[in-house]
């Protein structure tokens, strides 16, 4: 939709003639503990504890690798980045009082949903913990282990200690995702009152912001651990652990992000897309009001979960793609260089930190270069705000490429194959151009400027049944260029690393795998920047309900709704490009748990035979689980979104004042509606991904036992891990595309075309949005983390398989 000058240029007109009756909604503003501890701290005291925190950091790194020092110093500089963007986004005035009530609302309802969700993941975490602590102390060493002196309780309380410091990371990702989008939302809405460009420019700037510190935090945490247990266990001193071996005991690390992350994704996906499912039945179909009308009482809950879902969940979930990537990167680099018997392979090893250091590097200048203004004086129509986006990453990608490159030179180049770091370099090219065509391919299928999301939207003029038909076919036809993508990558990316020139003893090509792994790196090698432009979503979204609940000019309206369809695009890429790195990153973690089944059961492990009725099951019940895991999270959003239905329905028969601005919606009923289902409806998912491959590798392991065949447990998770990729991909694929499909369909006829807001046709767009909103934020975003998960908790379930 092409925006008039007048809006670009910030005419506002006069106001809509609407009473403006509601009183505050705000309740008490809840601030996490440590920054209660540190506000109260006397600031010359904080500095001095900073300057020895970083101190001590960097000593550690100093004693490690010259590589983790460099790591460090960028992620800090990120750190530092973050805060001037903070600072500068805050500066922004919230625009009028009624503006500043209702983002108060919104923000304490989303900090006080935090606080209850996370200390139930926290909960769980521990106890798991405790579950994976028994496991160790039980479990038999490898050989490499009880040659290095790592015992069973010092191997147990390391994979412990990590797994609590990736859920705890994570967690931290996850509110700073949030933090900063309930104070960016109200100060998008007051720039949108000047112009678009610089509304746009706000919510770019707060969801890097939030991108930098997510990354950044995935970065440093494992860099962290890394060179604590290198100083901590001596490695590489005679008689110690060998630093090939030291990245196996990051896989707790990875573990812990990703229980945060798929428990984070339900609740909030749940929460969200309830509140937006009740809000929409009763307010759009039901009373014909508009989106995010203040006489909506689900519409505090809607943007709330817009908070919780789009932001918490996804800086979580994104934390945990990086974390999983870096870690299987880590340990395939370490396997292969050992094989190769590189004199040093910290290279090797280190490369994926490095990587996604320059990661923040290449995204924070793809940040900046989102301009608030433009040169006045050049003629020329109004700027699309995706155009402006993709300009962005158009640099990001740029400079991903020279940088990349630049670190593979460094740190891949070995004297026995003097070319394989340019082969290296050529499958980060693949990961890049894989990244690039996954956004392109998602925009195609999500963006109303293109063919079928048009298409979607003619075939709600004859109904809504029709509507339902073509959304579905739109997303299982969009399963198809994103497969071939990445089919196309891992081959030649396998292909690349094989053909590297790096060879083990016998002869035999070892580098198709690392060369993989390097391809995944690329992929997510401007991941900062793409995470941006998710963040941009939801706070575009928010700014958008805020303008309409304070009753502000059309004109204003219609600069959040450009900025709220393009943020829809935005979020719909964003889960694209999530889904193909969890294809590539659990293809690693397969062949990363297959190597450490080797490894225990002191025999190779390097094919599953799916001819074998027990394995082929165990494949069966993978795919099974995809589905219905799939089931029970569209069903907890319908349960909850019925509630919610009835609660909204409830309101406006009992009380009919709020129809005619007289009354004030009971908002905190809903908003507590939502809070505890979404609650009490993420538990049973949860627990079917965690509990399923450790019962189905264990009861296998036993019936191995008794048919002779040791490895049975291990080779069956190994086939539902694999049936599941495979079938989570696709699923994952089909939702996120026709849900995203559904939601701009509506938004383009509300841009005026097929009858406008309103119309039948309108109507049935909006039955279509409502069936694609658990199918987008609930269901799609939870599988690529599920799938993730899997891997994750095979990997340091192992022994158990055994």
């Amino acid at each position: 939709m092409m925006m008039d000058e007048d809006i670009e240029g910030g005419n506002l007109g006069p106001y809509w003639e609407r009473p403006r009756t509601f009183p505050s909604m705000r309740n008490k503003s809840y601030t996490p503990w440590i920054f209660r501890v540190l506000m109260r701290i006397n600031v010359r005291v904080l500095v001095v504890l900073l300057l020895l925190v970083f101190g001590a950091v960097f000593y550690i790194g100093l004693r490690t690798s010259p590589i983790i020092v460099f790591v460090f110093t960028v992620c800090i500089i990120s750190f530092l980045l973050s805060l001037y963007l903070t600072k500068w986004v805050l500066a922004k005035d919230e625009g009028p009082p009624e503006m500043a009530l209702i983002s108060d609302a919104i923000r304490d309802g989303a900090e006080g949903f935090f606080r209850t969700q996370y200390g139930s993941i926290a909960k769980m975490a521990l106890l798991l913990a405790v579950v994976i602590l028994g496991i160790y102390l039980l479990r038999s060493t490898t050989p490499q282990q009880q040659s290095s002196g790592l015992g069973r309780s010092t191997s147990a309380f390391i994979t412990v200690a990590a797994f609590l410091f990736g859920a705890l990371c994570s967690g931290a990702a996850g509110y700073v995702g949030m933090w900063v989008s309930v104070r960016a939302n109200v100060r998008v809405s007051s720039a949108a009152r000047r112009s678009a460009r610089e509304a746009l420019q706000v919510a770019a700037r707060a969801g890097g912001f939030s991108a930098l510190v997510v990354v950044g935090m995935a970065v440093i945490g494992i860099a962290m651990l890394y060179a604590t247990f290198y100083v901590w266990l001596e490695v590489d001193s005679p008689g110690s652990m060998k630093v090939t071996e030291l990245p196996l005991l990051l896989v707790g690390y990875g573990f812990g992000a990703s229980f945060v992350a798929l428990f984070a994704q339900l609740g909030g996906g749940i929460y969200t897309k309830a509140a937006d499912v009740g809000a929409d039945l009763v307010g759009k179909v039901e009373q014909g009001i508009p989106e995010d009308d203040p006489r909506n009482p689900a519409v505090i809950a809607d943007l709330v979960g817009d908070n919780v879902g789009d932001c918490a969940a996804r800086g979580a979930d994104l934390f945990e793609s990086i974390a999983a990537e870096i870690v299987s990167a880590m340990i395939l680099g370490g396997t292969m260089a050992q094989r190769c018997k590189i004199e040093d392979p910290s290279g090797f090893i280190l490369f994926p930190l490095v990587v996604h250091s320059f990661d923040l590097v290449v995204s924070s200048v793809g940040i900046l270069s989102i301009r608030g203004t433009r040169d006045a004086s050049v003629k020329s129509p109004v700027e699309d705000p995706m155009a402006i986006l993709q300009k962005g990453y158009s640099v990001s990608i740029v400079l991903a490429v020279i940088t990349f490159c630049a670190s593979t030179r460094w740190l891949l180049y070995t004297e026995q194959a003097p070319s394989a770091w340019f082969n290296f370099a050529l499958c980060g090219l693949v990961g890049i151009i894989t990244a690039y065509a996954f956004v392109w391919i998602t925009k195609y299928y999500t963006d109303y400027k293109h063919n079928p999301v048009r298409t979607l939207a003619l075939a709600s003029s004859t109904g809504h049944g029709t509507n339902i038909i073509a959304g579905v076919s739109l997303g299982l036809e969009a399963t198809g260029l994103p497969v071939l993508v990445i089919s196309i990558s891992i081959i030649s990316a396998f292909w690349l690393g094989h053909t590297s020139g790096l060879v083990d003893e016998s002869g035999s090509p070892t580098g198709g795998l690392f060369g993989t792994a390097v391809a995944t790196m690329g992929m997510l090698s401007t991941a900062a920047y793409i995470l941006t432009m998710d963040m941009f979503g939801p706070i575009a979204d928010n700014a958008g309900g805020i303008v309409e609940m304070s009753q502000q000019p059309e004109s204003v309206r219609e600069i959040t709704d450009v900025l709220d369809a393009v943020g829809n695009t935005t979020k719909a890429t964003t889960k694209g490009f999530a889904i193909g790195s969890a294809a590539l990153a659990s293809f690693l973690l397969f062949k990363a748990y297959m190597d450490e089944v080797a490894t225990f059961a002191h025999e190779p492990f390097d094919r599953v035979d799916i001819a074998i009725p027990e394995v082929f099951i165990s494949g069966l019940l993978g795919s099974m689980l995809i589905f219905v895991f799939s089931a029970w999270a569209c069903s907890a959003v319908g349960r909850t979104a019925q509630e919610v239905v009835k609660e909204v329905r409830r309101q406006f028969l009992e009380r009919p004042g709020i129809m005619e601005y007289k009354e004030k919606p009971d908002y905190g009923r809903c908003v507590s509606i939502v809070a505890t289902a979404s609650l009490r409806e993420m538990i049973k998912p949860g627990a079917l991904a965690i509990i399923s491959p450790i019962v189905l590798g264990f009861l296998l392991r036993i019936w191995g036992y008794y048919t002779r065949n040791p490895l049975l447990g291990a080779k069956a998770v190994a086939a539902m891990l694999m049936f599941a990729t495979v079938t989570g991909i696709l699923m994952a694929l089909f939702l996120n595309t026709a849900g995203g499909a559904w939601d701009n369909a509506k938004k383009y006829i509300e841009t005026g075309a097929l009858g406008g807001k309103g119309s039948d046709c309108h109507k049935a767009a909006v039955t279509g949005d409502t069936v694609g909103d658990p199918f987008k934020d609930t269901a799609g975003p939870s599988l690529h983390v599920l799938i993730k998960m899997l891997a994750t908790i095979t990997l340091v379930m192992a022994p158990v398989f055994l």
